[in-house]
Parts: structure tokens; sequence; C-alpha cells
């Protein structure tokens, strides 16, 4: 028997029918990435339903040297999650481990499993009346274990941070089969290094995050959404820097778009509705919450705001959402841009951040530049103004062959929009991480001692290379 088939047999004991599958329509679905630039093959779906099935599954994967490529709900940007074309490595889904363990609202924790979908948790705390301060556009099928893995951001990093600063422990199962068991918070602890912070970002390359302890946070007791019309990109951040300074811990939500994504969304939502009347060049998307003892100060805040920002002239427009359907609909608007665009056709998609006071002059720059050097295409910001995360997405021109181009000009495009972000301070990923789309590029453009320090510990903590291989650290 070779070591494969032993291995094929030993799973297949271990998981179940239900754990293990070779079944190719079972894996076909999963074999292939949100964004359909990346289709690999498998040895097997493996679907544990414990952090001890992991183990000894990791354990048996060691001993017959199998890779295995974690895989949350499979809506990662970067490729993260796709096995490679030489069907060697097993995908192992952690979405049968969906338990969300606890919600203890006096401590204002969460214990989850890393196949919770964001949106349950969202509606479990708030059955608690509480809430868990990170969100994003792919909240139906993200889950907790992938947000960890690739340090997700979303829309309230202005006010709240990233999956990083959410975290309060960890438990994974490393590339040995053995668990660190971290789950246990504690304010001060200095044992040495923090290995959750290792783990967190590290795109399944280190370990598989098997559950985490999350922090929640009082539920609020209202909101105010607004939808503003702006003529610039510089316009918008002045408005920022005025309704941080006004608002404070108010003002949790500033997302930014053109009006070629506002029109995009508009033909891709069959019932959506232009917020303003007449159309402006950028729009701004702000959202103020209160708690119990500060929500009766929202209405007074937004109209000190605005009073303000039009004296100012920093916007054309402006409405505010007269109920929650509305304030829904607001932000609908914002998470459809990234389905709507794809309607369109190809494009070079880019997760970039630069210092948060240099992003209005960047996009001003940058937009300009890449429609110059590659006649044709559409160049688009938008995002989160205000923590210098903007995606920069470069529109193919119409009638392309979709994939020949991505693979032709589109590399062209993106090596030019890399070097550029790193000649301004930047990142070539803000939110997003690596996964295999940006391994090269980070290899051609990190710090070379960064980047040897991350092999270091590769090597160190997976020294036989089967923890989601080819994703990340550059070779």
């Amino acid at each position: 028997m070779s070591h494969t088939d032993a291995f094929i047999e030993q799973a297949s004991a271990l998981l179940g029918q239900r754990g293990f599958t070779r079944d190719t329509d079972l894996m076909t679905p999963w074999l292939t990435d949100w964004r359909g630039r990346y289709t690999g093959k498998a040895l097997g779906l493996a679907s544990p339903a414990s952090t001890n099935e992991v183990a000894k599954l990791v354990g048996l994967c060691a001993e017959h040297g199998v890779p295995i490529v974690p895989q949350g709900g499979n809506s990662g940007m970067c490729g993260g999650a796709t096995p490679d074309t030489e069907g060697t490595a097993i995908l192992l889904s952690l979405r049968r481990m969906d338990k969300i363990r606890v919600i203890d609202a006096d401590s204002r924790q969460a214990v989850c499993e890393a196949g919770v979908i964001l949106q349950t948790l969202h509606e479990a705390a708030d059955a608690r009346q509480m809430r868990f301060p990170l969100t994003l556009g792919g909240k139906g099928s993200a889950t907790i274990g992938g947000l960890i893995s690739t340090n997700a951001g979303g829309t309230q990093v202005l006010r709240h941070g990233t999956m990083r600063a959410q975290v309060l422990g960890l438990e994974a199962v490393l590339p040995d089969g053995s668990v660190f068991e971290g789950l246990v918070p504690l304010k001060k602890d200095n044992r040495g290094f923090d290995m959750k912070q290792l783990l967190i970002g590290s795109e399944g390359t280190l370990g598989i995050v098997t559950a985490a302890t999350l922090r929640l946070l009082p539920a609020m007791a209202g909101r105010t959404v607004l939808w503003v019309g702006l003529d610039t990109l510089q316009d918008a951040r002045r408005l920022l820097l005025h309704a941080d300074k006004i608002a404070g811990d108010a003002l949790e939500g500033f997302e930014v778009m053109p009006r070629h994504s506002l029109e995009a969304v508009l033909d891709h939502l069959p019932d959506a509705r232009d917020p303003l009347g007449e159309p402006h060049h950028w729009y701004a998307l702000i959202e103020l919450v209160g708690s119990e003892d500060s929500v009766e100060r929202l209405p007074a805040l937004v109209e000190t705001i605005l009073e303000g920002a039009l004296e100012a002239g920093l916007l054309e427009d402006a409405t505010i959402a007269a109920s929650e359907t509305q304030a829904e609909q607001f932000w609908l608007l914002r998470d459809s841009i990234s389905p709507a665009e794809r309607a369109i056709g190809p494009a070079m998609q880019h997760d970039i951040s630069v210092p948060v006071e240099k992003m209005p002059d960047f996009v001003d720059m940058a937009a300009p530049e890449m429609e110059r050097r590659f006649p044709g295409t559409k160049a688009i910001a938008f995002g989160h103004l205000g923590d210098g995360n903007v995606h920069f997405h470069i529109l193919a021109p119409p009638g392309v062959t979709p994939g020949d181009w991505e693979e032709g000009v589109g590399k062209d495009i993106s090596a030019l929009v890399h070097d550029l972000v790193t000649q301004w301070g930047g990142s070539i990923s803000a939110e997003h991480g690596i996964g295999q789309m940006k391994r090269d590029e980070l290899g051609r453009l990190g710090d070379p001692v960064s980047l040897a320090m991350m092999r270091s510990i590769k090597r160190a903590l997976d020294p036989q290379g089967l923890m989601n291989p080819g994703k990340l650290v550059p070779q």
C-alpha cells in the first residue's frame, strides 16, 4: 500500500463518511476561489467536527507528508484557501466546527469555533444585547477562522481596529498535530512571545485556527447614517477630520466611493436608488452610533457636523437615513460594489494602504497615471478612507478576453500599482492578505529583513512545509 493510499484509509477511518470525501461533485465547489481566478485539485476534502479531530488529522498529514490547505467560507480575495493543481494536498474545511461555545455579557466575550459565520455571531451577540465590532460585505459567508487567519478589516476599523484587535485568546492546531491552547484571555501576560498574534494573519501557514475568544461591546442603542455628495476625495478627507473632531468615538464608519461605483451598483441591483437626486463626483457613507447613555446626542452631533461642513464648503449635498431600513439600503450600496464591478467585466483589484493623510493625494496621482499608461482602462478607488485603506481597482477596456487580460496586461498593471504604493510608503495588502496572488510581489517588494524573519519562523514551525504551501511566505 502506498503512503497516499494509507493516508486516505486512515483519514477516512478517523473522520468517517461525512468528514472525509473524495467525491468530485462534493469537492468541486470549493476548489475555485471567490473571484474565480484560481482553480486547484485536492486529494480529498476533510471536514473535521472538533479540535481533537483536526489535531489527529494534522498528525496523520505530518506522518505521511500530505500538504494541508485550510478553508473557511472560501470568500477570500487572494487565492489563499485554494489548493494548487498537483492534487497532492487535502482541502481542510472548518465549516462543520460552527459552535458558539460561550457568550458572556458580563465579561463581554464570546468563544467561537473557527467555522462560525460572522453574521451568525452578530445575531447571537445581538440576542444578548451585545455586538461584535467587525463587519464586512461578506458577513453571510466569511467565517471566524478565516477572518483571523487573514486579519480581516472591514468597515469599522476606523474606530475598533482589525480582527487582530478583536482576538483575546486563540486555540490552534500546529503543524505537528499539537494543540496551542490559548483561549483564556489575560489583560497582562509577560511570558515571552504572544503566540496568538503570530498566528493571526498567518493565513494557515503556521497552524490551523480552531477557536477564538473574541471581545464584544454593548449593543448600540441607535445609529445615524448619512449619505453625502462631494466634489473631491480631498474634500472627503477634510470632512472625515471635521466629523472625527466633533463626534469622536461616536464616529464608527466613513466609506467613500466615486460616481462610477454607485452607477455600477444601481445597474446591478434592480431595486437600488440613488440617495441623492443629482450626481456627484464622490460620495461618503458616514455612520455614527450611540450607546444607551449617548444615543440622545446623535441628532445634535449630526447637525453640528453638517452645518460646519456646509459652511466650509466640504460637501455639496447630504441626506440622513430616515429609518433603519434606509440605513441598511445605504450600506447595501457600499457592500455591493465588488459584485457589481465583477458583473461589468475583468478588473485588477488592489487592496492597498498608504499613510492615512496621503491617501487622497495618492489616488489623485495614481488614477490618471494608470489610465494614461494603460489606455482604455478605468481606475476606481473606494473603501475605508479613515484608515488609509482603499480598494484601487483598474477596470479592463471593453472587449478584452477574461483570463487572458488578467494574465497579460493585468500583471503589468498590478506591478505598477504595487511599485507606486511602495514608493509612497504603503502596503500592497491592507486587509485581504497575501495568499498566492501577491506572494511573489511581496518577495519582490518586501523588506529583506522582514522576509528573512518570516521564512525562519515558517521553517521553525513547519519544517516539512505542509501548511498551506505556496501561500503568503515568498520562496
